[in-house]
């Protein structure tokens, strides 16, 4: 039974720390985010407008053409929504910074835990690195393009702006500047080392930070859509037939079939709505997370989806002849924003695409730290859990997150030395991280009925025959795209051409199998929690445990939880 605080802090604060407690975890953070902070975050990891913005390209030029990025967005987003809801029940009921990771070993029986748990852990982890780097080294080309507008011609800024990883950018005039690779990585490291700073403050100024960020984001999409609509000459807009019609299909994917070709769309949606699951890393610094964390990974999943679709409709629509793109930049989405709205107008909107970009990464950022002290607090690594603890002035990991600062440079170092090899990097983002939110999904219907799987639903829950048709939909879509995703986009595959996420994808997951069984099994046994209960027992059913949590007040202000064995 639980008393009534005398403390000015609201009772949903406790019931969190206490939920927490049922599911083996001592709570270490303080929860400052509020629903406001966590859509904001939520929205902020996709990065609507600059996501969008960086992978345009890929429907309208290197699959079927225009109608390919209206209806491939529609189609990805749609069947996301079943995914983002699958994931918010999950997280509804497990809100640990471990998200889906601490959910998959909770949902297999007790022999698979230590090997489910490690296997998605790590491609959950992996994912979300590769996501930080592409997103920081694409800031990085656009901040540098933008720093050299004043002492360069207007088509060698459109030269910087090639986000493509096999590029190397190089514009100068009269010897006085130069724009190289090396640079750019510099830039990649430097803002790297800056959001490892701002991630290293504490909890407070992270959720006031982070409030501000979905105000930036979906502003500056409904701005851009308005700006386009208003400065495109009705007569020049594009008819209907072109913008959802067969006029708009165009193969443009070598050596594949039109229905392939259109398929290969699907890039720009998938890469923008991912990491649903961050939102979850940050359950245990929210308020009422396991109401306040699945709303709004549902939220941002429904806004990103409708609100990018109109953005992609506007886009095409005002994009002038097919021929012109990408134009002299490389990036079919900027030059349409040039033809439309001229040099000046497009910089200005451009630097709230740049901060987009930039939210982005500080979002992402959090989160994989998250992640990684979740591991390293169920002792998933040989660091004798140093990752795992919280710092006593800031309430943050700060060894966790300066160390995935630290390995997130590493991808951006490669581009130096095999641009080919970084670009698949870059492109496994999705395929690992999808694959890695299936899993709990799929172990939660399959061991449904097992003795030793007790899920109890949280307050994000899809009744009966809704939730079967969304959990079958996501798994089903998630394992048919990641296939796709993996495709060459052209044919004959030479070198070049490969498409090597999944060669790296599994060269991954064997070597992580493989340290799994030669090591890792030794001193990881599953999520173990850190209050002396094994999580996945009783903890995780929500049932009877060996501890009864009782509430005490104390001093009129401070509320303390304390556990005392039956």
């Amino acid at each position: 039974m639980f008393g009534r605080s005398k403390s000015p802090k609201p009772d949903a604060a406790f019931d969190d720390d206490a939920a927490l407690e049922a599911l083996g975890y001592k709570p270490s953070f303080k929860r400052e985010f509020t629903n406001i902070a966590t859509i904001s975050f939520a929205f902020s990891i996709m990065g609507m407008c600059s996501s969008i913005a960086t992978t345009f390209d890929t429907p309208m030029l290197y699959a079927a053409g225009p109608a390919s990025a209206v209806w491939c967005w529609i189609l990805g987003a749609s069947m996301c929504l079943t995914l983002g809801a699958s994931i918010a029940e999950i997280v509804s009921a497990f809100p640990t910074a471990g998200g889906l990771y601490t959910a998959s070993a909770a949902l297999v029986p007790k022999r698979f835990r230590a090997p489910v748990g490690f296997t998605v852990g790590w491609l959950n982890l992996l994912g979300q690195v590769a996501g930080v780097s592409s997103t920081e080294f694409g800031l990085s080309r656009m901040i540098l393009a933008a720093a050299v507008i004043g002492t360069v011609s207007f088509a060698s800024l459109l030269l910087a702006l090639n986000f493509r990883p096999l590029t190397i950018i190089r514009f100068q005039k009269d010897g006085a500047f130069e724009v190289t690779q090396h640079k750019i990585v510099g830039v990649f490291i430097g803002l790297l080392a800056v959001h490892g700073i701002l991630n290293s403050l504490a909890t407070k100024w992270l959720a006031r930070m982070t409030s501000s960020f979905v105000f930036v984001n979906v502003g500056a999409t409904i701005i851009i859509i308005i700006v386009m609509l208003a400065m495109t000459p009705r007569s020049e807009m594009h008819p209907p037939s072109y913008v959802f019609g067969s006029a708009g299909i165009v193969n443009e994917a070598g050596g594949w079939p039109t229905g392939i070709a259109f398929l290969f769309g699907l890039l720009s949606v998938q890469w923008t709505m991912t990491d649903y699951d961050a939102t979850a890393h940050i359950s245990e610094e929210v308020q009422r997370a396991a109401y306040a964390a699945p709303s709004a990974i549902f939220v941002a999943v429904v806004g990103t989806g409708l609100i990018g679709w109109l953005l992609n409709i506007v886009m095409v629509l005002c994009s002038g002849p097919l021929a012109d793109l990408p134009g002299p930049s490389g990036m079919s989405f900027f030059q349409i924003m040039f033809l439309r709205i001229g040099k000046t107008g497009t910089l200005i909107l451009w630097v709230f695409v740049c901060f987009t970009a930039f939210a982005v990464v500080q979002t992402a950022l959090q989160a994989t730290a998250r992640t990684l002290y979740a591991i390293s607090r169920d002792h998933g690594l040989p660091d004798r859990g140093v990752f795992g603890t919280v710092n006593s002035k800031t309430k943050t990991p700060l060894y966790a997150v300066w160390m995935i600062t630290f390995i997130c440079i590493l991808p951006g170092l490669l581009d130096l030395a095999s641009p080919i090899a970084a670009n698949a990097i870059f492109a496994l983002t999705t395929v690992a991280l999808d694959l890695s939110y299936v899993v709990p999904i799929a172990c939660r219907r399959i061991f449904r009925n097992h003795p030793d799987v007790h899920f109890q639903p949280g307050p994000f829950y899809m009744p009966g025959a809704i939730g079967w048709a969304a959990n079958i939909i996501c798994v089903t879509w998630t394992l048919f795209i990641a296939t796709i995703l993996c495709f060459p986009t052209y044919l004959p595959t030479t070198a070049q051409t490969m498409n090597y996420a999944s060669v790296i994808f599994g060269g991954v997951l064997t070597l992580a199998l493989t340290w799994y069984i030669l090591d890792a099994h030794k001193y990881y046994k599953g999520p173990q929690g850190n209050i002396g209960r094994h999580l996945g027992d009783n903890a995780l059913s929500n049932e009877s445990s060996d501890k009864d949590v009782v509430r005490v007040i104390a001093d009129g202000d401070d509320e303390k939880v304390k556990t005392d064995e039956k």
